[in-house]
């Protein structure tokens, strides 16, 4: 019985999806004809999308610019996968380890990328919580489902909100460097990866 478990982000860890989400708010802002600054919207990547748009100061008509925005990043998601080489690297992986996601992107969009290849053994999203990143329930979640300890955890994320969750959850945290903030590997006490095969050496 596997007795440890690897806990990964989707955005910026597993996969890059920067293009799509551009494409979305500017088509979303176009047609709403309200200003969503892309650069803006990149520096809260992380949070769930309703506070993202607080942290913009948006504040009429966000379920509607929600609708939008995830109907125009729909259209391209199928153009959006994990790397051949990192699922081959996520099998090997699995024969050792419990493998999860905890996303701020909602269930939908993210089955459509993950499902297929059938690696995650406990899959939690937006939709899945009531309190989205940097709280821990998602990843109280995928704990208690698997029955793993925290000792026995580690989370792989890419932003400030995912290193937060990972310390309010008491839970190791192991920052991907190639992913889309990289000023939180500067912090010496974080654990770094450079590369997405240094996963295997975590726990």
């Amino acid at each position: 019985m596997k007795k440890k478990l690897i806990i990964f982000d989707l955005d910026g860890v597993l996969i890059n999806s920067l293009s799509n989400m551009e494409f979305a708010l500017n088509k979303t802002s176009k047609n709403l004809e309200v200003k969503l600054n892309f650069k803006l919207y990149k520096k809260y990547l992380g949070l769930p999308f309703e506070d993202i748009m607080k942290k913009m100061r948006i504040k009429k008509n966000v379920n509607l610019i929600k609708e939008k925005y995830e109907m125009y990043s729909t259209k391209k998601i199928n153009k959006i996968k994990i790397k051949r080489k990192h699922i081959d690297i996520l099998k090997k992986l699995k024969k050792s380890y419990y493998l999860a996601l905890f996303t701020s992107k909602n269930k939908k969009r993210t089955l459509k990328i993950v499902q297929k290849d059938k690696i995650f053994d406990c899959i939690i999203t937006s939709d899945d919580v009531l309190k989205g990143k940097p709280h821990p329930e998602g990843l109280y979640k995928i704990l208690k489902k698997l029955k793993i300890k925290k000792k026995n955890s580690v989370y792989v994320g890419d932003s400030f909100y995912d290193y937060k969750a990972s310390k309010l959850a008491k839970i190791k945290y192991a920052h991907a460097m190639w992913g889309y903030d990289k000023s939180i590997g500067k912090n010496k006490n974080i654990i770094k990866l450079n590369r997405f095969r240094d996963i295997s050496r975590l726990i």
